[in-house]
């Protein structure tokens, strides 16, 4: 919005230019500037600013707010203040997709015996500890085809999607699935502790964060006229998940990257 016409409203009215420029949060030079028909520092920079903005909202397929979006400035070597990153965003339309309130779905089954917490409620970040604490959760996608049901196993220590399985069925073997094909791409160590909620399927979650994302950047936003358009969807959005996103949790940087850089502090230190 040009509110430089409302400054040389209250000059014509013989009011403090000063005040007015305050009020409106611009800078007297800029007002200036702009009257003389020349862009002020300022405003060339906010243009430069905006070209970057614009070019990490798509990259990040709409997906990102004004703090990921300058995380993802930040580690471009662009310092900028979240205000100012907010405030172009406003004016330039782009606006990120906010994860949906997750509602809790799982089915307690009477018949299970009950489990001890072995984590004790620890969900921290932490990358020295992945293969520790993994945890499980399941969650379904409205297609036209009918159900689509994902079943994840995160590790808790990166927030990393070390394992899924996608299904038309809500069977056991859809976690099993899930957790075979965690294991053979971990190769945990034994003693890996794996904790989910004592639903039907699992008897035992935490992943109710990553369902949240998913849902809000990815499923919801649009309809699935077959399982296997979502499916693919989402095998595409766990790979960016794991390597892309930037989370809040970790700092604004991925789950792939969180843990490189302990893999990385590691090797020097030996």
């Amino acid at each position: 919005m040009n509110v430089y016409p409302f400054v040389e409203a209250e000059k014509a009215q013989r009011r403090n230019v000063k005040r007015a420029c305050e009020l409106l949060k611009v800078s007297r030079a800029a007002y200036y500037a702009a009257r003389d028909g020349q862009p002020s520092d300022r405003d060339r920079q906010d243009v430069e600013l905006t070209v970057l903005i614009t070019a990490a909202h798509k990259r990040s397929k709409g997906r990102y707010g004004a703090p990921r979006i300058r995380a993802e400035l930040r580690h471009q070597g662009h310092r900028h203040s979240r205000k100012r990153v907010a405030r172009l965003m406003r004016q330039h339309g782009l606006r990120g997709r906010a994860p949906k309130r997750w509602k809790k779905t799982t089915i307690p089954d009477p018949a299970a015996a009950a489990r001890a917490d072995a984590i004790r409620r620890d969900f921290t970040a932490d990358a020295a500890k992945t293969n520790a604490r993994w945890c499980g959760d399941i969650t379904y996608i409205a297609t036209w085809e009918g159900w689509l049901y994902l079943a994840t196993v995160i590790d808790i220590a990166s927030r990393r999607v070390v394992g899924f399985a996608l299904a038309d069925h809500l069977r056991t073997e859809l976690p099993a699935d899930a957790l075979a094909n965690a294991v053979a791409a971990r190769d945990p160590a034994p003693g890996v502790i794996f904790h989910s909620d004592r639903g039907c399927q699992y008897t035992s979650a935490a992943a109710e964060s990553f369902f949240a994302s998913l849902k809000g950047e990815l499923t919801g936003n649009q309809a699935w006229p077959t399982r296997a358009a979502a499916c693919r969807a989402i095998v595409e959005y766990i790979a960016w998940y794991n390597g892309t996103r930037l989370h809040s949790t970790l700092g604004y940087r991925s789950p792939a990257e969180f843990e490189n850089d302990h893999h990385d502090t590691i090797s020097k230190v030996a």
